[in-house]
């Protein structure tokens, strides 16, 4: 099984950039284009939050015009700079197949792996949350399907990662959903974004893994003491594979336009 994983497009308003100067519609599209044409191909492609650059029903429909374009089905959960009532409505259930608007919560069957989406978002904050109703959404689901290899996504990652900015946003719950977390071995991975790097991060018998950002690259600081910045870069991706001898491997494609080869080794 192989799995896209796509995260913080902060898709403006058409013909505005992010930040008055990150071209991210162009980007996403750069990233949709390379992920229809790549051999072998994606069962699916999974966007973990701050989907939109302010949470305007304008962005959320230019963002979905642009992801449609993708040739797999492709599922959402919220990010801070989300609305999830607007990404509710936008993408509807072939995108967010919850049955409540109150969190975008939901399970999706019928692959190798069992792929749980989870809101973490809280209103108006940056922050993370794992409240006490979606935890006990959450080990009710786990519990059906105790044994089949699973990954969670959503788009706050529920441990620090060294990088200033977010790690000072924070995520309420983070221990009780590790609780959860260490008693069910058959989760292969925590997939999140927010922090606008690739990282990996060992964590209460799983991994946490993030995904790149379209183009908006958190300047590394792991004194954690100067202020936070962010550098143009070339848009890119992740691709999880699920090997036939059930081992869950991650690949970070970065999406470059130059002519760069490849060439022979």
């Amino acid at each position: 099984m192989l799995i896209a994983h796509i995260s913080d497009s902060h898709i403006a308003k058409r013909n505005k950039k992010a930040y008055g100067v990150a071209p991210t519609d162009e980007n996403l599209t750069q990233c949709i284009e390379h992920i229809n044409q790549f051999i072998p191909k994606p069962d699916l492609v999974l966007i973990t939050g701050d989907i939109t650059y302010s949470g305007s029903l304008e962005e959320a429909e230019y963002a979905a015009s642009l992801l449609d374009k993708l040739q797999y089905p492709y599922y959402i959960v919220p990010g801070n700079h989300d609305d999830r009532s607007t990404l509710w409505s936008v993408f509807k259930k072939h995108a967010c197949p919850c049955k409540s608007k109150e969190f975008i919560n939901y399970v999706l069957e019928g692959y190798e792996i069992r792929l749980i989406g989870m809101d973490s978002t809280i209103p108006a904050s940056p922050g993370g949350e794992i409240c006490k109703k979606r935890i006990t959404w959450l080990e009710k689901q786990l519990a059906k399907e105790g044994e089949k290899a699973t990954v969670i996504f959503m788009h706050h990652p529920p441990a620090k990662c060294g990088v200033l900015e977010t790690d000072e946003d924070g995520f309420i719950g983070a221990d009780r959903l590790g609780n959860v977390i260490a008693k069910h071995r058959n989760i292969k991975a925590i997939l999140s974004g927010h922090i606008h790097l690739v990282t990996h991060l060992g964590w209460c018998g799983t991994v946490i893994s993030t995904a790149p950002s379209m183009g908006l690259q958190l300047v590394l600081d792991l004194t954690l003491t100067q202020p936070s910045e962010f550098t143009l870069e070339a848009p890119g991706y992740r691709l999880h594979y699920f090997t036939p001898e059930m081992n869950f491997v991650s690949h970070s494609i970065i999406v470059k336009t130059v002519d760069d080869g490849p060439y022979p080794f």
